[in-house]
């Protein structure tokens, strides 16, 4: 199922939702030109969620040296950054649909200022609670996807009856629908597992994760949060 739009006329201009759309693909074609020189590898391990390495680095630094606040800071800077690199062409193109389908609507209501707070807070709040629940974890984990799973939460309790304008692929032909915005809730999950579909080429062994539920789920609470609250002023 490839969700084209909704059935929610939009007031406002999504111009910050339309800037996250460009700043991703500009990002991702510049991933494309490292997997070409065999470089990606080292900027997914450097630039995505390591929960492993970051609790290291918490550690040293309280144990044995204060310089190693700087490795802290650092691994703490890529939860943000790690927000606008992605893995695989499913996990871009995917990322991205759910984000101008649902995102224009949600900034819509919100206005540019706050729909970009929820973006970006929602998506290192997620990257926090991957760094606990997964403290043990090395592989690095990348991508958007917390970040849309707030706004579907948020879009969800604003718009609980909204309808989407859908495409289902059979073969050669392309089945037109309306389809209720609670089942693309439940869809937008599944679907995390298929995101490593056209993987980019990383060396040095590195490999990426996308599928990080619990922090998926925070991040949907976080819009739900958002919106309840916003509704409330």
């Amino acid at each position: 199922m490839i969700p084209i739009d909704d059935n929610i006329r939009s007031w406002q201009k999504p111009i910050i939702n339309c800037w996250l759309i460009g700043i991703n693909l500009v990002v991702f074609i510049w991933e494309i030109n490292l997997s070409w020189s065999d470089q990606l590898g080292y900027l997914i391990n450097n630039w995505g969620i390591i929960p492993a390495q970051t609790n290291m680095a918490i550690a040293n630094a309280f144990l044995y040296n204060s310089a190693a606040w700087i490795i802290v800071l650092w691994r703490f800077l890529a939860i943000p950054i790690s927000l606008f690199l992605h893995g695989s062409f499913s996990q871009i193109l995917g990322n991205l649909l759910f984000l101008w389908v649902f995102g224009k609507t949600v900034e819509s209501i919100l206005g540019h200022r706050q729909y970009l707070l929820l973006y970006l807070t929602a998506g290192v709040f997620s990257g926090l609670v991957q760094i606990i629940l997964s403290s043990g974890s090395t592989v690095p984990s990348i991508g958007a996807n917390a970040a849309i799973a707030s706004i579907l939460g948020a879009y969800i309790i604003k718009f609980p009856q909204a309808k989407i304008y859908s495409v289902i692929p059979l073969l050669i032909l392309y089945i037109p629908m309306e389809i209720p915005v609670i089942f693309y809730l439940f869809w937008w999950f599944i679907q995390q597992s298929f995101y490593g579909i056209g993987s980019l080429n990383m060396t040095n062994g590195t490999g990426f994760s996308n599928v990080d539920y619990w922090g998926q789920c925070a991040a949907l609470v976080t819009g739900v949060a958002f919106m309840k609250i916003r509704q409330k002023f």
